[in-house]
């Protein structure tokens, strides 16, 4: 990575602008799918969640923003909250399937209860850049520029509603008392006390209390406990949370053993290089067997190029989690091999699911939606050791296409406005995107983009082993032409990070 004065880190990209249109994986147009793209030769941590907060994607260094305006299939940045997540009833069928497979050793038969073909991370393959971007990445030789520069839920208070009392001469009273004419039951005669025909007159009040204490006796003999009444009413049990599930403890005789290893993919770790050809094999499967790729096609290269390069480098901060920020692979091992791999990133504020693979035998595991639920539990887990890490990116929803919807099931979560890059609760957002494909979310007339470009001249370059501001590298050159391309690009990043970004300029 880039390190300057006082060891500070930078971020080096090549803007490739927009380029001509591609086959969409989604609705299968040929050239509806449009994106803006660059090649991210290094990145800070903070930059990326900075960009992935506009609307930028990457898959290995290839970080992309889709046209949403142009595009066939517009993709919005959706993120969960992680803190408040609840599994649905659907989730925790998951979780049970997956259990009872672990226990007992019974692999469900048939498809994955609705799952969608795609990984949550996954959408529908790797997204490769153009030939031309990859031309223009190879002329400006990556090497040499890198070598250029050295909350607990609310207790609900349960209130009474008190029922008026039974006047005396009530229909439980009444069974008692001798038929008369009329339903009328005459007053008792002066002189001789109180009708020794009818029950003792009692106070309303207390034939409340004595039919609550009724209720409670009936109550708590049904459920085979004690009759003593407790004065205060009994705690409501809480339902069951995802790490319950997760965390279920086994029988000493379970069938299987699952167990989840995080290794770091970029630098890769030890962990990782000794398990990369088991990885890649499990990784080769799926695509051939989900995607329906030629045994060619999933070459080792394209597995390292796209699942395993990353421009994040790691970085650690005394406020961060304890393995530090970066590109990681979450492993799940059963019985001593890999079944599946879920590619992650570590970030700020948050975790970011990259894509997910799975051996093709376990599909009706669900695992695209278990590996998620196992991930949000993990954003979780690192937020109790960095307080802003709290949200859970899927990736991108695309309500065009009903399959990929599924990511909404994940709530309580937001859709990302394309126009305002403001934060919309996802129940918001359906009624406008079941009207249009694209749709500025935020529907306050007044908002707009807080970190809009205000000036492309503050925008940084790096040129011939210096770093510059654009306008001195404008007046450096005088009469290039490459200033609509910049102020595209700047407006793009935004203010924020085109004055930290450094553009590389041939």
């Amino acid at each position: 990575m880039l390190k300057m004065a006082g060891s500070k880190s930078y971020t080096i990209v090549e803007y490739f602008g927009g380029g001509d249109g591609y086959r969409c994986g989604y609705c299968k147009n040929d050239k509806g799918n449009l994106s803006h793209g660059m090649w991210s030769h290094t990145m800070t941590v903070q930059d990326y969640q900075d960009l992935i907060d506009r609307g930028w994607r990457r898959s290995g260094k290839y970080v992309y923003k889709p046209i949403m305006n142009k595009t066939c299939c517009p993709q919005y940045t959706i993120r969960c909250h992680a803190l408040k997540f609840q599994p649905s009833k659907s989730h925790k069928k998951i979780l049970k399937k997956m259990s009872k497979f672990i226990s007992k050793g019974e692999l469900p038969k048939g498809q994955s209860d609705g799952e969608p073909m795609d990984s949550v991370g996954g959408e529908t393959g790797p997204q490769e850049p153009t030939e031309v971007c990859l031309l223009k990445v190879q002329s400006a030789v990556i090497t040499d520029i890198q070598k250029e520069v050295a909350e607990c839920p609310a207790v609900t208070e349960v209130q009474e509603s008190v029922a008026g009392g039974m006047p005396a001469g009530s229909e439980t009273s009444q069974k008692n008392s001798p038929s008369v004419s009329g339903g009328r039951i005459p007053a008792p005669k002066h002189g001789m006390g109180a009708d020794p025909s009818r029950a003792p007159c009692r106070k309303a009040k207390d034939l409340r209390k004595e039919r609550r204490l009724q209720k409670e006796q009936m109550r708590q003999h049904a459920e085979g406990v004690s009759s003593i009444v407790s004065p205060t009413p009994p705690q409501m049990t809480q339902p069951k949370g995802l790490e319950d599930f997760i965390n279920q403890s086994l029988p000493e005789n379970a069938a299987h053993s699952l167990e989840v290893r995080l290794v770091r993919s970029s630098p890769p770790s030890p962990q990782f290089k000794a398990s990369f050809d088991a990885s890649y094999q499990v990784y080769k499967l799926y695509q051939m067997a989900i995607h329906k790729d030629p045994p060619d096609k999933p070459s080792e290269s394209q597995f390292r190029r796209f699942l395993c390069d990353s421009p994040l480098e790691a970085e650690s901060s005394p406020d961060g989690p304890e393995m530090g920020y970066g590109s990681f692979h979450q492993q799940y091992w059963l019985d001593g091999r890999i079944v599946a791999v879920g590619v992650i990133d570590v970030l700020p504020n948050c975790v970011s699911s990259v894509y997910l693979y799975y051996h093709p035998d376990f599909a009706s595991l669900s695992l695209g939606s278990y590996s998620a639920l196992r991930e949000i539990a993990f954003t979780r887990q690192l937020q109790k050791q960095s307080p802003k890490l709290c949200y859970y990116y899927l990736g991108f929803y695309i309500h065009s296409c009903p399959k990929m919807r599924y990511k909404g099931q994940y709530r309580p979560s937001d859709l990302l406005c394309p126009e305002t890059y403001m934060w919309v609760p996802i129940e918001r957002c359906i009624p406008q995107l079941e009207d249009s494909r694209y749709a500025r979310l935020n529907q306050d007339p007044d908002a707009g983009d807080c970190r809009a470009l205000k000036e492309v001249g503050r925008a940084l370059v790096l040129h011939r082993r210096a770093v510059m501001p654009y306008a001195a590298y404008a007046r450096k050159r005088r009469g290039s032409s490459d200033e609509t391309e910049v102020q595209q690009y700047a407006s793009l990043v935004g203010q924020d990070c085109a004055e930290r970004i450094l553009l590389y300029r041939a």
